[in-house]
């Protein structure tokens, strides 16, 4: 399951875009989205998120 980003929590740092392998996370409205077509499920985005925005589904 691709990660999945808690919109509340998600204070648009840009971690999570900068450190994502294979760049599938994007920042609309303000918050991070990820395209859970591409995402590999390595977890780097939620090791990055200093709000723990991010969760694995």
């Amino acid at each position: 399951m691709p990660a999945l980003v808690d919109p509340a929590k998600c204070t648009a740092c840009e971690e999570c875009v900068s450190v994502c392998p294979t760049e599938c996370i994007a920042m609309v409205e303000g918050k991070a989205l990820v395209n859970p077509d591409d995402c590999t499920e390595c977890e780097a985005c939620v090791d990055a998120c200093p709000e723990t925005a991010i969760r694995m589904v």
